[in-house]
């Protein structure tokens, strides 16, 4: 039997972790429900093409913690769930539910969800002290697994510790949070870096979207793009997803309205050439064992093997086209 890609290119280092390039927030039990629908509606070969994140910070009504945090956790424990991509965005750190909901989560529903997300990661050790309760309660429910982190940058001092907290064994996404971003500059940055053109042009967002990119990538964690506020402008919500891709290195950005995630798959998807060209190379060095090959009078061998198979990878991820022969070597 053919070895996959993955068990013969990354011997020496790991690759990212292969999750969709789309996460779409569902604050209560309706949008959840029609999430999980569409997440079956839409998978392609088994795989769905983006998760659902059950929102407890911004989801749930002031008073109702428990009760919002029970539903989302009965929500990703059901057969609703179908794929297992479900994740919650729990309160911060600072917050006095944040520990509540990571325990209701993981209680009873830690076999089931994919990730948990901490907004408003201030520091390493925010990210240490909830990673270490969600371990915690992981081993005492007896889950044998660990459930991954994907953390929010959203402070000053979450910026400068973004490394760090990448760093993390735990983390596998990191996400720079916009709108709280800009605000922390009490008026220095306008309103305008909130949303596109300025959220890319101006230079101190820009220069905390390299920083949070860079560091992800460095550590083996995806890069996570944040959301396009204006829900009905789709064209918006596919360019500011390919703008985040080509210049910036996100791998994934965040979809507030179900009409955005064909937008924002679209926008993170490669283009059908470099697709067509990644399947050419990789069939070829199958055939070759994954020896060096010329292909067009160009020298390929492991290491751009690797930057081909992660394009089409993402190809798949994002719904692609992708050529039947390369399709059924490498996605049945």
């Amino acid at each position: 039997m053919a070895l996959s890609p993955r068990d013969v290119l990354f011997v020496d280092g790991s690759p990212l972790p292969a999750i969709p390039a789309c996460e779409h927030f569902a604050g209560n039990e309706k949008f959840i429900r029609r999430a999980f629908a569409s997440q079956r509606a839409t998978a392609r070969d088994g795989t769905p093409l983006f998760d659902v994140l059950c929102d407890l910070e911004d989801g749930a009504a002031a008073g109702a913690e428990r009760e919002t945090a029970e539903m989302a956790a009965a929500m990703i424990a059901s057969d609703d769930n179908t794929f297992g991509r479900a994740g919650v965005r729990v309160h911060d750190a600072s917050h006095p539910r944040c520990m509540q909901d990571v325990e209701i989560i993981v209680r009873q529903a830690g076999a089931r969800v994919a990730y948990i997300m901490l907004p408003k990661c201030d520091s390493r050790m925010d990210a240490l002290k909830i990673g270490s309760w969600i371990n915690h309660l992981a081993a005492e429910c007896g889950l044998g697994r660990v459930i991954p982190m994907h953390v929010m940058i959203e402070t000053h001092n979450g910026l400068a510790e973004v490394g760090a907290i990448a760093a993390l064994p735990q983390v596998e996404g990191v996400n720079l949070g916009i709108m709280d971003f800009v605000s922390s500059h009490q008026g220095a940055i306008p309103a305008a870096a909130m949303a596109s053109p300025g959220q890319f042009d101006h230079p101190l967002v820009r220069r905390a979207k390299l920083e949070v990119a860079a560091a992800a990538l460095a550590h083996g964690a995806v890069p996570v793009h944040g959301v396009t506020r204006d829900y009905r402008d789709l064209a918006l919500a596919e360019s500011d997803a390919r703008r985040a891709r080509a210049e910036f290195g996100f791998l994934r950005a965040q979809s507030i309205h179900p009409d955005q995630i064909p937008a924002i798959l679209a926008g993170m998807r490669p283009a059908a050439a470099e697709i067509a060209e990644a399947a050419d190379i990789l069939l070829a060095a199958r055939a070759a064992q994954w020896g060096p090959i010329g292909h067009r009078g160009t020298l390929h061998d492991r290491a751009s093997y690797r930057y081909y198979w992660q394009l089409l990878e993402r190809a798949h991820r994002t719904g692609a086209g992708i050529p039947d022969d390369a399709r059924a070597a490498f996605f049945h």
